[in-house]
């Protein structure tokens, strides 16, 4: 069964930071063989995409979402099938329900959802002012 458990959200003031993971689990292949991402998604919004990181052995470089560029950034530790997402200089527009996902083909679209085969169930990101 595969799994995909985040972890690290939480209540921080504006400018400060956290850092997310995303444990993966149960996957048919090995880690380093998916293609990553974030999303994430505030009350009455649509799921939006943050970040994402090539599988282990590509040299392609990670988009970001112009809202979070220069201040979040997309890592993985494919020893220990973990994805992170640092964040900083957080501001009160970054609250939402953060999630991971998994593609076990590199996506035509990383930004779409729909290009992604696993997700997680989340972790809560609040930022208050």
């Amino acid at each position: 069964q595969v799994q995909l458990v985040e972890s690290g959200g939480g209540l921080v003031q504006a400018g400060g930071s956290l850092r997310l993971s995303c444990a993966a689990s149960g996957l048919p292949f090995s880690f380093g063989a998916y293609f990553m991402g974030w999303f994430r998604q505030a009350p009455g919004k649509e799921r939006e995409f943050v970040a994402a990181i090539t599988m282990a052995w590509s040299g392609g470089a990670s988009p970001y979402a112009d809202s979070v560029k220069g201040r979040f950034t997309i890592s993985r530790d494919n020893v220990k099938n973990t994805l992170y997402l640092q964040t900083n200089s957080l501001k009160p527009e970054d609250t939402a329900i953060y999630y991971c996902a998994a593609s076990r083909r590199d996506p035509r679209n990383p930004r779409r959802p729909d290009d992604y085969d696993y997700w997680g169930q989340g972790t809560q990101v609040t930022v208050s002012s």
